[in-house]
């Protein structure tokens, strides 16, 4: 249970306090154009951000527990600002995968709520030792977390990432600089009044999380550009934003998770545990990046598995794409259930929506050929009862993530244990997979010696 938090005197020092005032003009308005504006806001932020990376992790945890809070207790200007939302996607005809990922219910708001005292038993990382050793000539090193110090985040239609952002770079003694689209105006700016609501009730400055979302596009654009004032960037939603974000952008991105994701399903399985992971993968929630697309099914199954998931599938109004042997099982054996020809383009999309392709292949080496095409990197799965089939697969697919058995859906840092997630890495440097706690820091050496001087 979600209780107030005692207020606290303020976490800041007198330079922290009188931070730079042009901030104080764009923290209820647009009087300032976007690239000054913005700038403002990520100055404030680095000030703020100095002094939280001095705060103890009780301090933090208290000041989790107040936006937690915070949250519940403006729980009704947030639905009201979410409804809004909803009203306008409806009208824009936004696809019901992604209205269902912009939604947020009393039940959905209670369980962010809940989930950031997750994050809040998470050990703290800021001050960790990586390694470290002593030397031969006495000097004594060791690499340490630190935070990465402003983060920025652009991101579209998700609600419960304006919260995951903000608890995660807390945590983490970051600041953070967000931009959540038009499509979810209201919700995040209800959203980000109640964090910073509960960031002063906990004593901390309210610069620690701010939003470039009166700017528009113009905001997103300056937020990209303002290298030397945000540390880095992470862009989360479709392949448009990553890669607009990726190309553009002169702060250091972390290219994160378009999710074309796969599921095989091998000779050897046990067909009633892969039915439920493939209806499980892709009809759970269709509008996130963990959800299957493709389905890869051995020809020696076929006849037996596919009938019945496709039945299943088309059930819950899933639209079915095929390759022929699929195709003429759903005439033959699935009560002539309408299978769309697959065209190279399906094979390479990721939905988002209740829609799925699906081949039969003759082999594990034909369904790693496929995967190796298609993939985006980001989740792959085998169901298999073969130890050297299961090892094949998680050695030779690349991706940030590999189920065994068990569905895509779990890629989710929550799921795995981080408490929350700021998103899915599928790049190779820094960070790769779930990005949580550890991923949102650096690290410095610290060199310590008695007057050792290099010869």
């Amino acid at each position: 249970m979600i209780t107030q938090p005692a207020k606290v005197e303020s976490q800041m020092d007198d330079a922290a306090a009188a931070a730079p005032g042009p901030a104080a003009d764009v923290r209820t308005g647009v009087d300032l154009p976007a690239v000054e504006g913005v700038h403002a806001l990520a100055r404030a932020a680095r000030v703020a951000a100095r002094k939280l990376a001095t705060a103890t992790t009780s301090a933090k945890n208290n000041a989790l527990n107040a936006i937690a809070y915070a949250l519940l207790e403006q729980s009704e200007a947030i639905l009201a600002g979410n409804a809004r939302d909803l009203e306008v996607a409806k009208a824009n005809g936004m696809a019901p995968g992604l209205q269902d990922r912009l939604l947020l219910t009393r039940e959905r708001l209670e369980a962010i709520a809940e989930s950031i005292s997750d994050v809040v038993a998470l050990p703290d990382p800021v001050g960790e030792v990586v390694r470290g050793q002593s030397l031969p000539n006495g000097l004594r090193v060791r690499q340490t977390r630190v935070p990465m110090g402003v983060v920025g985040m652009i991101y579209e239609a998700r609600p419960n990432v304006t919260v995951d952002a903000a608890v995660l770079a807390l945590k983490s003694g970051n600041a953070v600089l967000l931009r959540g689209g038009s499509a979810a105006q209201n919700s995040n700016k209800a959203l980000i009044a109640a964090i910073k609501q509960g960031l002063t009730n906990a004593g901390f400055s309210a610069d620690l999380v701010a939003t470039v979302d009166p700017w528009g596009r113009e905001g997103a654009r300056a937020l990209m550009q303002a290298r030397g004032l945000v540390d880095v960037l992470i862009p989360r939603g479709g392949a448009g934003l990553i890669q607009a974000v990726v190309r553009e952008s002169t702060v250091p991105a972390i290219e994160t998770g378009v999710g074309n994701c796969h599921v095989y399903v091998d000779e050897s399985a046990d067909l009633g545990k892969a039915h439920a992971i493939c209806m499980n993968a892709k009809t759970h929630r269709v509008g996130v990046c963990n959800a299957a697309e493709t389905l890869l099914v051995h020809s020696a199954v076929a006849d037996q598995f596919l009938p019945g998931l496709l039945r299943d599938l088309a059930g819950v109004n899933v639209v079915l794409h095929g390759c022929p042997k699929t195709v003429s099982l759903a005439s033959e054996h699935a009560n002539g259930i309408e299978v769309l020809p697959a065209t190279e383009e399906d094979w390479q999309t990721e939905y988002l929506a209740y829609e799925v392709a699906v081949r039969v292949v003759d082999s594990l080496d034909q369904a790693l050929e496929h995967v190796r095409a298609y993939s985006s990197g980001h989740t792959e799965a085998i169901v298999t009862a073969s130890i050297e089939a299961a090892r094949r697969f998680t050695t030779e697919v690349d991706a940030a993530a590999i189920a065994v058995n068990a569905s895509t859906r779990f890629t989710d840092g929550g799921q795995l244990g981080l408490g929350a997630e700021i998103g899915i890495s599928t790049q190779k440097l820094h960070a790769r997979g779930p990005m949580g706690l550890a991923e949102l820091t650096t690290t410095t050496w610290i060199i310590e010696g008695d007057g050792h001087v290099r010869v």
